[in-house]
């Protein structure tokens, strides 16, 4: 099983798409890092050697931001904008979508559940007389 920057890559996968799983590597970044290191993306996971696998994890750390070191850029990214006072940085902090998608409905992902007694129920007032 190759571990590649602290992820296990599935092993029955080619190359080029096991590579995705490591955060911040994509299809195209993957194919760019197996073009420069002379590695057949047509290979499985499981068929590398140690040898290529070290290979894989150097040029990952020298050229490419990944894992770790991209999840802090993009915290740093969203703090920046939170303390610029920025519309964007504001939605992040309410946790409210940030790219302009509707609210009045959707966005269960980014407010979480329904709260309960979020409707008023229109009740008729009782008069004596």
């Amino acid at each position: 099983m190759a571990r590649i920057e602290g992820v296990n890559l599935p092993a029955s996968k080619r190359v080029e798409y096991g590579l995705t799983y490591v955060f911040g590597v994509g299809l195209k970044s993957a194919r760019d890092i197996l073009k420069a290191t002379g590695i057949n993306p047509d290979k499985r996971v499981k068929d590398l050697s140690d040898g290529e696998v070290a290979i894989l994890q150097k040029e990952i750390t020298t050229n490419h931001r990944a894992e770790g070191e991209r999840r802090k850029e993009i915290r740093m990214d969203i703090k920046r904008l939170q303390e610029i006072g920025s519309y964007r940085g504001l939605r992040h902090k309410r946790g409210l979508p940030v790219r302009g998608q509707r609210t009045k409905t959707n966005a269960r992902t980014r407010k979480g559940p329904k709260r309960k007694g979020g409707q008023v129920a229109l009740k008729r007032q009782v008069t004596k007389k």
